[in-house]
């Protein structure tokens, strides 16, 4: 039987890990530019401030008011599974090398 969604968000259910990944993010970068679930980040190199994760389209458009995560400066993996209806951007930190899972 079919999952049926029910929320504010209109997103397409995904795979409980993400079946897509973005691997050696270093600078702002549009990871979907269409509606998603950010699954999980993974913090490779720690750099020296956080990141942040945004329900955006355009790395220009990530703001405070779409930003629905902070990634870490510390070495290790953090799970949103956030649905996200817009898009998923992933600004990383100074310094920091992401790699995110989503669907």
């Amino acid at each position: 039987m079919a999952a049926t969604l029910v929320g504010p968000v209109n997103v397409s259910p995904g795979l409980p890990g993400g079946n897509r990944a973005a691997l050696n993010v270093t600078a702002a970068t549009v990871i979907k530019a269409t509606a998603g679930i950010c699954v999980s980040v993974a913090v490779v190199v720690a750099g020296s401030t956080v990141g942040t994760v945004n329900d955006v389209a355009t790395t220009g458009g990530a703001a405070a008011t779409n930003q629905f995560g902070t990634v870490p400066n510390s070495v290790n993996t953090y799970t949103f599974n956030w649905p996200c209806g817009t898009g998923i951007v992933v600004v990383p930190g100074t310094g920091q090398t992401l790699a995110v899972s989503f669907a």
